[in-house]
């Protein structure tokens, strides 16, 4: 009896050790300790685990690592890509020599490290807290082998990319072949050898994307790449040696982040904020980051629309195709180069033009022997080849001796590149100097001309300066006199009233020339009507956007100041929006363009404009439409430009309208381009529902707007948040991208919020959207839109005035 009550607690004390180990997953995998079907391996802490699973719960059982307490389930690292377990057992474990294998049913080695070296010591595999699976040698402490020397489709911090031409080998990103199929799929992401080094996104054995040459703090490509987004990034080159790497560092301990190229050929960078992942960075954004676009001597222009165009100097190459919006044939050089001809002479020789904000195309070659911008020229100069040179802080000169390909021209940021071109093609030509001798001929007329013009700007601008705005600041702009306002408008007349805002009344006119333009008057009442009046001059003469209103110039009289702006024939969104009858005019498709453009218009005021501008009164009231229906961001009163790398400010005088204000600048006065992104998210709903943020109320308890918006999104998705009158006309999954996205973009902390850059992206493509968190329901003013006013003493606020905008 006594025996067989031992021989039961031996069996107790292994059921219950065996228990144990199976919930809390292994510590390591040894010989003598596998990894089988249920069982996993966590990181030390618990970060990371490492286990088999099913994608798509299929049949197919894959060994991987993932994050542990992230759902749903985001793998990091499959072992077996390409051989999938089918049997209904399996066992991951270490082999006589040291490798980590992955065994079936059968005991057939199905996938095996094999690159390590070999070891009759013992042995284990563990997994570090990096999300790093190594296998060790327990004698001698050296890693035989670990998972971050064989990515898959997933860079994590610590982990690297780099190429070893005397080894040739190279270590590479391969995205998934999709997104339940874990297979190698057709896009990888590799650093080149080339010198200095860039990262290229190949689709099979073609160049599909890459980043420009690295100088040293960033890739010359990716002009978004500031300091905040390349730090966590290092790229070293042992040219002697024929080695590089690029490293993907860890920025904060506390944060999970992730490099990832997807089975589309997208490579993003992401971080977890608690609720969901949230995208920093998504290549490529558009048709210019796509390698070679327009072809060879073709410039891609990011502009809005995008366009191809043909550099300096250069025609299409097969102008039928280049109609028809074929431009992958590219352009050929219009003149010949002369300087290495025979018949070359002094006046004739090549010169330079010079195209700013570029990316350098690619096919370069360094040249260390030139140490400055001049001899960069002369060397080119001196080259017959040579068809264009760069020289680039952080890297010194790069020569181009073949043709020019996947050149790119951003708003902002870029290098500046020098083309050689026949000197004909810059200076002069027969055609030139005709029209410069006719121009002499003609210099009298202009020269009275000219005066008569700056005596009228004179007396349009002495009345602005009084004002205390500076020459420099609206130089450039048109000034109109009263007498032609008043005669446009029938001298103000309220028939040509179009409407009434904080700023003061707005009425059509027609010029002379018969061309309508909108007059926005100052009102004599409006307390912050002459500050807003300067800012708006300021700001939007400087801001040229298809998706922003375009200012035509001022008129200042004595006490009268006027914003003459184009005329919008269909007025403001509201007045389709929430008209019962005028609203059917706006389908859903027309509603989805008309989000799309907004979303345009802001990220140029955010990220592509000259200045960097943060709105501060979106609404849809602001937002005019044009006879098409295309969108125009108006009222830029109260918006304000920052400098440099300033990315938020705060004021004592808080002035937006309720409703829309997010909860950061309403209560503390800070406002920051997360402040615009508040108000885009209420003004999208608004267009969704068709319902005003002050006027919405739903039901005994009177839900607001964005409380019945989040109420919707659990249940149905979002979906019956649409205007019921267009209902027949949406795509429920479009109308549910849109809702989430608003939801998202109205979080209470302004980090939980995404940029504009991000929610552009969101909207025009169909990736996986972050969860978003519980708005905060804000009371709601429920009778017209009104602006609040708020002033701050030491650590007390006082609301001292509420006034309509």
């Amino acid at each position: 009896m006594g025996v067989h009550w031992r021989e039961m607690d031996v069996a107790l004390f292994c059921f219950l050790w065996l228990s144990i180990f199976s919930d809390c997953g292994y510590a390591a995998i040894s010989r003598e300790s596998s990894l089988s079907l249920g069982q996993t391996l966590s990181s030390p802490g618990e970060s990371y685990e490492l286990g088999f699973f099913s994608p798509n719960n299929s049949r197919n059982q894959y060994v991987g690592i993932w994050f542990k307490k992230i759902a749903p389930r985001v793998v990091v690292w499959v072992a077996n890509r390409e051989k999938p377990i089918t049997s209904p057992a399996a066992n991951l474990t270490i082999s006589g020599n040291g490798s980590l294998i992955l065994l079936d049913s059968r005991n057939k080695v199905v996938w095996s490290s094999n690159r390590g070296e070999p070891s009759t010591n013992k042995c284990h595999a563990k997994l570090l807290d990096t999300g790093n699976l190594v296998v060790v040698d327990e004698v001698s402490g050296t890693l035989l082998w670990q998972s971050f020397e064989n990515l898959g489709d997933t860079m994590l911090p610590l982990s690297s990319l780099t190429y070893n031409l005397a080894a040739n080998e190279k270590r590479v990103l391969t995205s998934w072949k999709s997104g339940t199929d874990p297979s190698p799929g057709e896009f990888s992401v590799e650093l080149t050898p080339q010198v200095p080094s860039q990262l290229v996104t190949m689709k099979g054995n073609k160049v599909y994307k890459r980043s420009g040459p690295w100088d040293k703090t960033g890739f010359t490509g990716v002009p978004q790449m500031d300091e905040s987004y390349a730090s966590p990034f290092s790229l070293v080159q042992d040219v002697a040696n024929g080695k590089g790497n690029f490293s993907y560092l860890q920025r904060n301990s506390q944060l999970l982040t992730r490099v990832i190229v997807t089975s589309e050929g997208y490579v993003k960078t992401s971080h977890y904020n608690g609720t969901g992942w949230v995208v920093d960075f998504v290549t490529p954004a558009n048709k210019c980051d796509i390698y070679g676009a327009c072809g060879p001597f073709g410039l891609c222009v990011t502009s809005t629309p995008i366009k191809c165009e043909c550099i300096k100097g250069f025609v299409p190459k097969h102008k039928e195709e280049w109609k028809r919006g074929n431009k992958t044939s590219g352009c050929v050089r219009r003149k010949q180069l002369l300087s290495c001809h025979q018949e070359a002479t002094k006046s004739s020789t090549d010169a330079f033009y010079r195209l700013s904000s570029v990316k350098p195309p690619d096919l370069y070659e360094y040249a260390a022997s030139f140490a400055d911008k001049d001899q960069c020229r002369q060397g080119c100069l001196g080259n017959c080849s040579c068809t264009a040179f760069a020289y680039i802080t952080g890297i010194g000169c790069l020569l181009w001796n073949q043709e020019l390909m996947d050149t790119v021209q951003y708003s902002a940021g870029g290098e500046f590149l020098s083309i050689r071109l026949a000197s004909s093609e810059l200076a002069g030509s027969r055609r030139t100097m005709m029209i410069i001798a006719g121009s002499i001929c003609l210099s009298i007329f202009v020269i009275l001309a000219f005066a008569s013009y700056k005596y009228w700007r004179y007396r349009a601008k002495r009345n602005a300066w009084k004002t205390g705005l500076e020459q420099e600041e609206i130089s450039g702009l048109t000034f109109f006199e009263m007498n032609t306002v008043r005669a446009a408008t029938d001298n103000f007349s309220i028939s040509n009233k179009l409407g009434q805002g904080g700023f003061g009344p707005v009425y059509k006119g027609i010029l002379s020339d018969k061309k309508e333009i909108a007059v926005k008057r100052l009102s004599s009442s409006s307390g912050q009507g002459t500050e807003e009046f300067m800012n708006e001059i300021k700001l939007i003469s400087k801001l040229q956007h298809r998706n922003l209103v375009r200012l035509l110039g001022c008129c200042i009289d004595g006490e009268e100041k006027l914003l003459i702006y184009e005329f919008m024939v269909n007025k403001s969104l509201d007045s389709f929006l929430f008209d019962s009858t005028l609203k059917l005019q706006i389908d859903w498709p027309k509603r989805f363009n008309i989000i799309e453009g907004v979303a345009r218009g802001l990220l140029y005021l955010h990220r592509d404009s000259c200045l960097k501008v943060i709105h501060r009164d979106m609404k849809v009231s602001n937002i005019l439409l044009d006879e098409n229906m295309n969108p125009k961001i108006s009222d830029f009163g109260l918006a304000r430009m920052f400098q440099g790398t300033q990315h938020q400010d705060s004021t004592l005088r808080v002035v937006g309208t309720i409703g829309y204000m997010s909860p950061e600048y309403a209560w503390t006065g800070m406002f920051s381009e997360k402040s615009d992104i508040y108000a885009f998210g209420v003004v999208l709903l608004e267009i969704i529902s068709g319902m005003k943020i002050s006027s919405f109320n739903c039901g005994k308890e009177g839900k607001t707007l964005l409380e019945y918006a989040w109420e919707s999104w659990l249940e149905t998705d979002g979906v019956d948040l649409l205007d019921q009158d267009i209902a027949s006309s949406c795509s429920p999954v479009e109308v549910a991208r849109c809702v989430q996205i608003g939801l998202l973009c109205i979080q209470q902390q302004a980090v939980d919020r995404p940029n504009i850059a991000q929610v552009v992206f969101m909207i025009t493509t169909t990736t996986d959207l972050p969860r978003p968190k519980q708005p905060v329901f804000a009371l709601q003013i429920h009778d017209q839109e009104s602006t609040v006013s708020v002033l701050e003493s030491g650590n007390h606020m006082t609301q001292t005035a509420i006034y309509g905008r």
